[in-house]
Formats: C-alpha cells, sequence, structure tokens
C-alpha cells in the first residue's frame, strides 16, 4: 500500500462516511501489505476483507475473482484499492461491485494512472481520466444508472505513482445524499471531474513523471545549445 493510497482513501471517508456509522463496507484486495484502508476507516463501520489469497487483513477468501459471495443490494460501500489493474476483466468485477450495492451504496475506486509494471501475478491496465466515464457508459449498457460524483488523478507522495481516483453512487437518483466532494478542498491533483461540470480540472496533459523527463530533455537541450 503506498502511501498516496491511504491518502486518497482518507479524503473519501472524510467526504462520504460518518464516524460512528454502522453501514456495511468490503475491499476488494483487502490483504495487508505494508497497510491498508482498514486502519483508516471510520470508526463503527462493519468491514469485510476480501481477497483471492489468505492473509492479514482478509476475512473472505474468492473461489472465483469475478464473483463476490454476496446478496443482490446488501452493501453500503465497495473499496477498491491498487486491485483492478491485476484484473484482466475489471469491467466484470465492476459489474459485480453494482450487483451488490444498495441502491444509494457508494464504490470508492483508486487505480494506477501510470507507474513500473508489478504483476501480482499479472498487470494488465492503468486508467486514464475518461476511463471513469467510460466504466459509467458500460454500466449503463449493462442496465444499471450509476453517477460519477467525482474522479481525479492524484499527485505523487514519495513513489513513482500518480493515482486515478473515482467515486461512483450505484443509482443516481441517490446523488443529492452525498453533496461534499474531496476535490472541493484537494489540490494537489491533475484532470479533475466533478459531477454536473464536463470540464477538465486543472487539465495536464502529462502525468508527474512525463513532466520530470520533459523537463531533464529541455535542460540538456539548452546545455547542447550553448556547448
Amino acid at each position: 500500500m503506498h502511501q498516496s493510497a491511504l491518502i486518497n482513501a482518507t479524503s473519501f471517508f472524510q467526504n462520504y462516511v460518518t464516524q460512528g456509522t454502522d453501514k456495511v463496507a468490503i475491499e476488494i484486495g483487502a490483504q495487508d501489505v505494508n497497510g491498508s484502508l482498514r486502519q483508516i476507516a471510520p470508526d463503527g463501520l462493519k468491514y469485510i476483507g476480501v481477497d483471492f489469497v489468505q492473509g492479514k487483513g482478509v476475512d473472505v477468501v474468492l473461489d472465483d475473482p469475478y464473483v463476490l459471495p454476496f446478496e443482490n443490494e446488501s452493501i453500503d460501500i465497495c473499496l477498491c484499492s491498487s486491485v483492478l489493474e491485476h484484473s484482466e476483466m475489471f469491467w466484470i468485477v465492476f459489474l459485480e461491485v453494482l450487483r451488490i450495492l444498495k441502491s444509494d451504496g457508494l464504490f470508492y475506486l483508486n487505480v494506477p494512472s501510470n507507474g513500473d509494471f508489478h504483476r501480482y501475478p499479472v498487470d494488465c491496465w492503468r486508467f486514464y481520466p475518461d476511463s471513469g466515464k467510460a466504466l459509467l457508459r458500460w454500466a449503463e449498457r449493462n442496465g444499471y444508472k450509476p453517477s460519477l460524483l467525482e474522479s481525479f488523478v492524484s499527485s505523487q507522495v514519495g513513489t513513482v505513482w500518480n493515482d486515478f481516483v473515482a467515486v461512483y453512487v450505484k443509482d443516481e437518483s441517490h446523488v443529492n445524499a452525498y453533496p461534499n466532494r474531496i476535490l472541493h478542498t484537494k489540490k494537489d491533483f491533475i484532470n479533475g471531474y466533478v459531477l454536473n461540470n464536463d470540464d477538465l480540472l486543472n487539465y495536464s496533459q502529462f502525468v508527474e513523471d512525463q513532466k520530470k523527463m520533459l523537463a531533464i530533455k529541455q535542460i540538456i537541450d539548452n546545455a547542447i545549445k550553448v556547448l
């Protein structure tokens, strides 16, 4: 668990989950590897960690990574951080999440937007700013009516990772139940989207590692010109 993933999840909890709540949350990919989201979850949240392997923080081991063993509309919050890059068919996981969420349920997604190739056991995907809306369209084609409340690419914190973060509510009719947004106060992000505003906030064509490479190239080009 890298530091920016913990920071982003903390912001999600602060803006979307009330302290002392009795809601039920599941985390997909819950094994504690150098920290976990469970340690920062609000008091009272009934937390269930699922993964496809046994390990610290895992309450339920999945027989099939594309089948969540929960009843339809039985879960209040689903958390998924640094997982979907390792899912060969993440779009199936997304539909399974929507199946188990209550109509006012929330899905919190954190997934790399860049970074090194890292197998666990495979590494298949990176998410760009339009990925959040693409998943929305996929859900609509499958009979759901979710709403993307916000999304953004967060800044690096001591690693090569820029995280793509998205927050969904299962049914668009419950949008007004969640008036707060992480991006109402967050400053260290690029390419942010907030519901009812189609313009990307802090638009950037390049993530931080690309900007650093361009800056180095500019220094080298300037040095060559001097020579």
